[in-house]
């Protein structure tokens, strides 16, 4: 299972890499399109299609162009069996700092995210 880790571990390597650079494409690859993003703004659950997410990040400056710090890393990967894993991650894309919850599957291609739930911190 090792190996497994390693290519879930690289699928969060890509997403820490396309959040920091705004790669929409990147980001693309590696979620699934029906996936979609979770928060809560206001006490309201919020939700976000993958593709109007990516239609925001092809928009914004990236924290990269913005030289702004890069901060990443797995806080933790439950595996279930070996075609699912949950997974924690924290990053930043100053002012905001996320704690972000991801699951991915693995699919006919490979690994991918198919659901994203998230919180943030905006800090000065």
């Amino acid at each position: 299972m090792s190996q497994d880790r390693s290519s879930v571990e690289a699928v969060v390597q890509s997403y820490f890499d396309g959040l920091y650079d705004g790669d929409a494409d990147k980001l693309g690859a590696i979620f699934h399109p029906s996936a979609d993003l979770r928060w809560v703004e206001k006490g309201e659950l919020q939700v976000l299609t993958v593709p109007d997410w990516l239609d925001r990040v092809r928009k914004r400056a990236s924290a990269k162009a913005e030289g702004k710090p890069r901060e990443d890393f797995i806080v933790t990967i439950d595996r279930s069996d070996d075609k699912t894993a949950f997974i924690k991650v924290r990053c930043q894309l100053p002012p905001r700092y996320f704690t972000d919850y991801l699951v991915a599957m693995k699919l006919a291609d490979g690994w991918q995210i198919v659901s994203k739930s998230y919180r943030y911190d905006l800090r000065e």
